[in-house]
C-alpha cells in the first residue's frame, strides 16, 4: 500500500504530472525545469524528491548538474502502470501543450553556467 500512496501523492499536483510528461519527452536538469516551469529551485527540488521517492523519475548527477528523466517504473508497479498510460493521457492539456512548444528553446547552456 505504501508504494501506491507515494505514487498518488506525487501525482496530486498538476505541475508534477506535467513535469513527468515533459520528462517523458526529454531529460532536463534542475535549471532547465526551473526555466520551463518558472519555479524557484527549492520548489523544483521538493517536487523532484517526491517523484523520485515514488519511482516516477530518476535523477543522475553530472558534475554540478542533476539530470532528471522519467523512470521506467521498475521499482514500483504502480508507477510503471501510471507512466505507461501517462504517455497517452493529458496531451491535450493547454498548459502542457505550451510547455511542449517551449521545450526546444530550453537549453542548459543558455540557462545555467557550469563552473
Amino acid at each position: 500500500m505504501d508504494k501506491f500512496i507515494k505514487v498518488m501523492k506525487a501525482l496530486s499536483d498538476p505541475n508534477r504530472v506535467r513535469l513527468i510528461k515533459i520528462l517523458q519527452k526529454r531529460a532536463l536538469c534542475v535549471c532547465e525545469i526551473q526555466a520551463l516551469f518558472e519555479m524557484a529551485q527549492p520548489t523544483v527540488s521538493k517536487h523532484m524528491k517526491l517523484m523520485e521517492q515514488a519511482g516516477l523519475v530518476k535523477g543522475n548527477k553530472d558534475g554540478l548538474w542533476v539530470n532528471y528523466t522519467a523512470a521506467h517504473g521498475s521499482d514500483n508497479p504502480y508507477a510503471a502502470s501510471i507512466l505507461g498510460n501517462l504517455q497517452h493521457w493529458l496531451s491535450d492539456d493547454v498548459v502542457f501543450k505550451k510547455m511542449e512548444k517551449k521545450l526546444p528553446e530550453i537549453k542548459r547552456e543558455n540557462i545555467c553556467k557550469k563552473s
